[in-house]
Formats: structure tokens, sequence, C-alpha cells
């Protein structure tokens, strides 16, 4: 790995606050969509509505499994490389045709391909000495953060607590190996691949329990995975 003097750790205690006011803002934003939904669904006349439009669109899945499958995992892929981009909407579509196992499998390829188009962006802002000034402002925060030897636990950390196109970006640009960035994201996408189908699930047979109890899950496992970056990122 090349000398990175330019980032070295710099301690922790400026970047605790940006990091758990980011964490608690992910926290809210799921427990508010969850909740929302929920509410939404609680409606006859919206969960009618819904679905008419899910049993509209699954003959259109139906007649081209292959095509859609493929626009699905895509979709999905994008989703992982691009913040503002997000494949979930499809979901409640997908979790209808094709069923919450197929649609987890589908989901987690996706998020991976995602995973490895953002390892080789990363690579690609390297320059010849592993430096550039091409780093966007929020790569460079974790860029001065992270310890320097970069771990399997670390990057699962990183995985585990960070939007998805952060840590392929920052692996990529550190050079870290790709076995070991790919084997922690399989590992860290997994579950959240399983959580967001079966929130889907949720809307599609209407659980509006288990869609309350699902976003408070979640913002308390993303505060808690923040957490532990926290920690990890403060350790000397």
């Amino acid at each position: 790995m090349p000398p990175r003097r330019a980032w070295e750790p710099q301690g922790g205690a400026a970047g605790s606050p940006r990091i758990h006011a980011h964490g608690w803002r992910r926290a809210l934003v799921v427990a508010l969509v969850c909740t929302a939904l929920a509410l939404l669904l609680s409606f006859d006349a919206v969960y009618a509505g819904l679905q008419r439009a899910l049993a509209a669109a699954e003959p259109l899945i139906a007649d081209h499994p292959y095509l859609g499958a493929a626009v699905f995992v895509g979709l999905a892929a994008v989703s992982a490389i691009l913040a503002f981009f997000t494949s979930a909407l499809l979901l409640p579509a997908a979790v209808y045709a094709w069923g919450v196992p197929v649609t987890i499998g589908l989901l987690w390829f996706g998020w991976l391909l995602g995973g490895i188009g953002t390892y080789a962006l990363g690579r690609g802002l390297r320059g010849p000495l592993g430096r550039s000034s091409r780093t966007p402002g929020r790569l460079d925060f974790y860029l001065r953060r992270v310890p320097r030897e970069v771990t399997f636990a670390m990057v699962l950390t990183l995985c585990l607590a960070l939007p998805s196109e952060v840590p392929g970006y920052l692996c990529g640009y550190l050079g870290v190996r790709l076995r070991t960035y790919f084997a922690a994201l399989a590992v860290a996408e997994l579950p959240y691949a399983v959580g967001a189908v079966l929130l889907g699930d949720g809307v599609v047979n209407r659980h509006i329990g288990w869609l309350v109890a699902f976003g408070l899950l979640a913002a308390a496992l993303s505060l808690y995975a923040v957490r532990l970056l926290h920690e990890r990122l403060d350790q000397p």
C-alpha cells in the first residue's frame, strides 16, 4: 500500500459530531419512512390502489422474466453507486412478482455489482503515488480518519455504517484488496437486502405492525453501526 501521510488519522474529536449527526439523520429518515408507509397503508383506498398497480405490473414482469430480472439488478447496482438514486420503489412489485427469496437474491447481487463499480471508480481517483486532488470532500473526511492498516473488520464496519457508495470509493482509493472489500461487502449487504425486501413484503401484504417495528429496529441498528465506526476511527 502506498504512503498516506496526507491523510493520517487526525483524532476523532473533530469527526465525531459529524459522524453522529449523519447516523441520527439516517436513523430518523428510516423510522419516518416506515411509519409513513404504515400510516398510508392503514387507509383502505390506498392499499386497494397499490394492489391494483401491483396486479397490473405482474403480467409485464411475467412476460419478460429475464429482462425484468436484469433491469431490476441493474437498477439495484445503480442505486449502490449513486446516492440520490434508489431502487426501493420497485421492491413491492418485485416481491409481488417473484416472491421474497428471489427478490433478496437479485437485490443482493445488484448491490454487489454496484459495490464493485464504486471500488473501480475509487481506484480511478488514485494518482501515481496514491494521491489525488480529485477526491470529494466527503471522501476526504474519512480518508483522514481511516487507520493505516485497513483490516477486514474495518471494511465491514464501513460497509455497515456508511451509505453504500462511500466504502467502495474509500477501499478502491486506498488500494484495499478487492477480495477483502468484496467479502466484507457481501456480508454487510446481505442483512440490508433481507431487511429491504421484508419491508417491501410488508407493504405488499399490509403488515402495518411489522412496518413500524422494522423502522424502529433499522434505526437502532443504524445508530449502533455508526457508534462502532466512531469507536474504530477514534482508536489511536
